[in-house]
């Protein structure tokens, strides 16, 4: 496998050392998805910018997590799932919320519920849902605005999710208590 580097603020290029030096001083530590990104300043820019965006959607702080969790789970990318549910603990997205999402059972909530397969259909057609899973979920209650939504947080994951993939990314300490195996790869253990 292609080593790449863990870039810290002092080794990070023009364009992503500033970045680093902020997650460094607002986390206490640099994320090493970001770490890595940084060997290309736009990636970072770009994931954090669509971060900051998605944020801004209609969607609610369980509602995104409920996308990104899925979204990580599909794509089985360990980094992100440890690390996001890192982060719906701090947002205060439930635990059996985020204990569903983590063994792909259904969540308690049906609405929730819709917006985790609707998003699943996505990742899994490549956007070339049926309409029977855009009508699923807008009789669920969520909109055309929401459809477009979970394309930018699935667009979102796919950057860093992809990153994870390629590059191997170690765990960072913080993320350590969340680690995690996909369920059916734990069951072949």
């Amino acid at each position: 496998m292609v080593d790449f580097t863990l870039h810290t603020p002092e080794t990070a290029p023009d364009g992503a050392s500033e970045r680093l030096a902020a997650a460094q001083k607002s986390l206490g530590f640099v994320p090493s998805l970001w770490a890595i990104q940084a060997e290309a300043p736009a990636l970072l820019e770009g994931y954090q910018t669509l971060a900051a965006i998605f944020d801004k959607t209609s969607f609610t702080a369980t509602e995104r997590q409920t996308v990104m969790i899925t979204v990580n789970f599909d794509n089985e990318c360990t980094f992100c799932m440890a690390a996001h549910t890192g982060i719906a603990k701090s947002q205060g997205v439930p635990d059996d919320v985020i204990e569903a999402l983590r063994n792909d059972t259904p969540l308690p909530d049906a609405k929730l519920e819709a917006l985790r397969r609707f998003t699943r259909a996505v990742v899994t057609t490549r956007g070339w849902v049926e309409d029977s899973d855009v009508e699923a979920f807008l009789a669920a209650g969520y909109g055309r605005q929401q459809v477009l939504e979970v394309i930018l947080g699935v667009g979102l994951k796919v950057l860093s999710n992809y990153t994870n993939h390629v590059a191997d990314t170690p765990l960072n300490e913080a993320f350590q208590t969340f680690a995690w195996t996909k369920p059916s790869a734990q069951a072949a253990e």
